[in-house]
């Protein structure tokens, strides 16, 4: 399959914060799609839906809580073997509800310095780098 006809799907993600200055990361279900890696929530984007807009009902629906979305921190195009995904990457703040792993097998609240310690997706690698540069500067 040449690089074009990959499916490419668009996604808005979060990476939350909570009044610790922690992030809240999210172990994907094991038999699906990379399975047992971690990742920051979020999903793909509906037609005619914003960024923002999604960011917020897919945090809603995978961890039932609700965020405030803020600043973009990083948007990063990554092909894997049999797909290519843009992640629109915003900083979000915990507003309300008590986060649960509704779609997923475990949720944790880290430090940043401690992300490198977890198992991602490839393309969620950019994502921590950014928020390092981020933390230093």
């Amino acid at each position: 399959m040449t690089e074009a006809a990959f499916p490419h799907k668009y996604i808005g993600v979060a990476v939350i914060w909570n009044q610790q200055n922690q992030i809240l990361i999210d172990r994907r279900r094991r038999e699906g799609e990379m399975g047992g890696l971690w990742e920051f929530p979020g999903g793909k984007i509906e037609s005619g839906e914003t960024y923002d807009a999604c960011i917020r009902r897919e945090i809603r629906e995978e961890l039932g809580i609700d965020v405030r979305v803020g600043d973009r921190l990083v948007e990063i195009t990554h092909t894997y073997d049999t797909f290519r995904v843009t992640l629109v990457v915003h900083h979000c703040h915990h507003v309300a509800g008590r986060p649960q792993a509704l779609e997923c097998e475990e949720i944790r609240w880290v430090h940043v310095e401690q992300l490198h310690g977890f198992a991602f997706p490839e393309a969620n690698l950019q994502i921590i780098n950014a928020l390092q540069k981020e933390q230093s500067a």
